[in-house]
């Protein structure tokens, strides 16, 4: 599985979402290649329909993505157990790796 996860220059969350995708691939030991890339510019963003940062996408595909979130050079806010945050929840993206991953 190709992992990418998609930041923008100085992102606060960028260790923490770096982090959590070691975590989660090595729970569900998931064999990925992980990749980070910077958005740094607003044409970059329109490019990559770039939902704010971090964005991680999964084979090409943010599982996370709301079909009415705004392309955005911004920090992005997920849904979690505890409220919002700029991560996704671990168990959140456990279950989006495994599910991709099942094809």
């Amino acid at each position: 599985m190709d992992i990418e996860l998609l930041v923008i220059p100085d992102c606060p969350n960028d260790a923490a979402a770096c982090e959590l995708i070691a975590t989660a691939v090595a729970d569900t030991r998931v064999e990925a290649t992980v990749t980070r890339t910077i958005v740094a510019s607003p044409d970059q963003a329109r490019q990559r329909r770039f939902a704010g940062s971090p964005t991680i996408l999964l084979n090409g595909l943010d599982p996370f993505a709301r079909p009415d979130a705004p392309v955005a050079l911004s920090c992005r806010l997920y849904a979690t157990p505890d409220g919002l945050r700029g991560i996704p929840a671990l168990r959140d993206l456990r279950e989006a790796l495994k599910r991709v991953a099942a094809g």
